[in-house]
């Protein structure tokens, strides 16, 4: 069955209020066509789980501006200056996490558990005694699982019922958000009929997607990112 969506009906269907992953690390893998229907649809009081905050003036930066982001749960937002001082000002929650540890909660969301004991951390001042527990004698950090309610994906390719392919570092984090959260809207340049890839090289089954969005082309918003079709 085909999943394909128009732009403005797979947006529409994220509530103001929502909790949503964007993937993306940097510039690569960023869904900037779903951002900015987001941006233009309006919602509001938005959490978001991102890597990054991207640059000022576009991609997540768009929204955060815009005043939609009520808290942003992210690694760092040091590109980004505007976001730094909504954060400083008061008028953007954001909450910080260490890259891999921000992977591992979102990973552990994905597979179904509620979280994971580690001993990173524990001696900072992000760490209360409510977050240690005791176990075969020694103190680990209870991190918890970080789900959502909906994924903005980018794929390279893609094909009808949500098989999907991603590029370069774009890898890092779309795959553990498309099963991590309960509605994910994947955004393509290349989609083509089921079948055009070796199982091998999928990176997410179908089975995690619900909507794709097909895009007749990439903008200079997307940067660095340049596709290129496997034979």
């Amino acid at each position: 069955m085909k999943k394909n969506q128009t732009l403005e009906n797979a947006i529409a269907a994220i509530p103001s209020g929502a909790v949503v992953m964007v993937g993306g690390f940097g510039n690569p893998g960023t869904p900037f066509s779903l951002i900015n229907e987001l941006v233009r649809q309006g919602q509001t009081g938005l959490t978001i789980i991102k890597n990054d905050a991207n640059e000022p003036g576009h991609g997540l930066s768009r929204l955060i501006e815009n005043g939609q982001v009520r808290k942003l749960i992210t690694t760092h937002i040091g590109l980004n200056k505007g976001v730094i001082e909504l954060m400083n000002q008061g008028d953007l929650e954001v909450a910080f996490h260490p890259q891999g540890m921000l992977a591992e909660k979102i990973r552990t969301a994905g597979a179904g558990s509620f979280g994971f004991l580690t001993d990173i951390g524990i001696d900072s001042e992000i760490t209360g005694p409510e977050d240690l527990l005791e176990w075969q004698g020694q103190t680990y950090k209870v991190e918890m699982a970080l789900p959502a309610a909906y994924a903005l994906i980018h794929a390279a390719q893609a094909d009808w019922i949500g098989n999907l392919v991603y590029q370069g570092s774009a890898i890092n984090f779309s795959p553990l958000m498309a099963m991590a959260a309960n509605h994910v809207i994947v955004e393509t340049p290349d989609l083509g009929a089921p079948g055009r890839f070796k199982p091998e090289h999928v990176h997410t089954p179908g089975a995690f997607v619900d909507s794709i969005v097909p895009l007749e082309s990439l903008t200079s918003e997307y940067g660095v990112l340049e596709h290129h079709v496997r034979r």
